[in-house]
């Protein structure tokens, strides 16, 4: 261990940190001292920073949910991670302390490679130091983590949300369709298996009924980008089986970012994914991505039930994607109705349970 440039942390100091929603599982009171030096941060390490200047992200999701404003000169702690998202960063972890980025609101460290034309310059950030433990070892979200859940006998129904990209509207379907399943009378789990750490998504599926709501920060990566497809699918079963065990009837999980994108494309295809899921809904932006994505997923001999996305908002798109696809295509309205737990064969699974058909 490098005891070198490691120096104790003022307790008031900790408690005057803005800290965010990415390292809302890490205590404050695990915080203790300041690594320097030339050290070469990890994805998860926690960071503390000054902001420099303001850029895209002028806000930080707090873990309790409220945006904090930030200014030039404000500490606040990051984690180091990675990010893909086509519509804002393109990023990596750095392989020093030096000068980076604020890439995701919720609260992540990077080096920022490319970014889209619509983008502001990112938010400037100066690393003072990693955050350790009091023997000096740097703290990283992995030692956070649930544990590997407890085998269960629980089989609750799964769902998958998947998309075409960013912006697919993917998060809005997942919600739409924890509140159709809770008008059916439905307990419902739900969780983000891929993405960049930010409350927003976890926070729409809670507010829209989900009992309980995980994501892979909870398992202990900061964003699921250039982990390796163990890892991903490591994290997927964590999420599930938590949820699973908490006693819940269905669980519906998004996938983040296109099927395109590395992580995601790696989880569908792996027979783990196919087990665990038992429908898939795609949303789209248009009626040739539905038409594309749909297609794809069924080579793979996943259960695709339904279609929705961001095409809905056009009833000509909608007819489109449905001539096409074979599938019914929903919109919100549809999602969010008592009738979708019959639509995606929730109900039937339903029955079956209740007669000992299913194990």
């Amino acid at each position: 261990m490098d005891i070198t440039n490691v120096s104790l942390i003022n307790t008031k100091r900790v408690e005057a940190l803005k800290t965010p929603f990415a390292t809302r599982r890490v205590p404050r009171s695990a915080i203790a001292t300041l690594l320097a030096g030339d050290r070469r941060p990890q994805a998860g390490d926690l960071v503390l920073c000054r902001v420099e200047r303001l850029g895209q992200h002028r806000h930080l999701e707090l873990a309790t949910g409220r945006r904090a404003r930030l200014y030039p000169g404000d500490e606040i702690v990051l984690a180091y991670g990675n990010r893909y998202a086509p519509d804002q960063f393109e990023a990596e972890v750095p392989e020093d302390l030096g000068r980076c980025n604020m890439v995701a609101a919720g609260g992540i460290a990077s080096r920022v490679i490319t970014k889209h034309g619509k983008m502001k310059n990112s938010t400037v950030v100066q690393p003072l130091g990693l955050l350790g433990d009091r023997y000096g070892k740097p703290l990283n979200l992995r030692d956070f983590a649930l544990p590997e859940p407890a085998p269960h006998k629980a089989c609750p129904f799964v769902i998958s949300v998947l998309g075409t990209s960013m912006n697919a509207g993917k998060t809005e379907t997942a919600a739409h369709i924890i509140r159709g399943l809770r008008a059916a009378g439905l307990r419902v789990g739900a969780a983000k298996v891929t993405g960049t750490g930010s409350g927003g998504d976890v926070w729409s599926m809670d507010d829209a009924g989900a009992e309980t709501v995980l994501d892979f920060t909870d398992a202990g990566l900061p964003s699921t980008y250039l982990a390796d497809g163990a890892e991903v699918i490591r994290v997927m079963d964590t999420l599930i089986g938590y949820l699973g065990a908490s006693g819940v009837d269905a669980v519906v999980f998004e996938v983040a970012d296109g099927l395109f994108q590395r992580e995601t494309a790696e989880l569908v295809k792996s027979p783990e994914y196919a087990a665990a899921v038992d429908a898939v809904v795609f949303a789209a932006g248009d009626a040739m991505g539905s038409a594309g994505g749909v297609q794809w997923l069924r080579s793979l001999g996943l259960p695709v039930m339904a279609a929705s996305g961001v095409l809905t908002a056009s009833p000509l798109a909608t007819r489109e994607a449905a001539a096409v696809t074979g599938l019914p295509v929903l919109g919100l309205e549809e999602l969010s109705d008592a009738s979708i737990a019959t639509h995606l064969g929730v109900e039937a699974r339903q029955a079956l349970l209740q007669v000992g058909g299913v194990q």
